[in-house]
């Protein structure tokens, strides 16, 4: 399983001088489906906000625009 850690930019004046630096606000799980072996991606916040967990899918052919595949519903 892989795992990235989740940060967001802030900048701020240190003597005269503009740094940039990068705080932690969770973190990113790559997992894969038991049944099928699909990927996905779970991201775990480390502060509450409505929710404390999004998980992001790749694009289905249908989703997907630069797919050719045309599907009927």
């Amino acid at each position: 399983m892989t795992r990235y850690v989740l940060t967001v930019p802030y900048t701020f004046e240190r003597n005269g001088q503009t740094e940039t630096r990068f705080r932690r606000v969770g973190a990113i799980f790559e997992n894969a489906r038991r049944e099928t072996g699909e990927v996905f991606l779970s991201v775990k916040l480390d502060f509450p906000v409505a929710v404390t967990e999004f998980v992001g899918f790749p694009p289905r052919p249908e989703d997907d625009p630069a797919s050719d595949e045309v599907t009927q519903s």
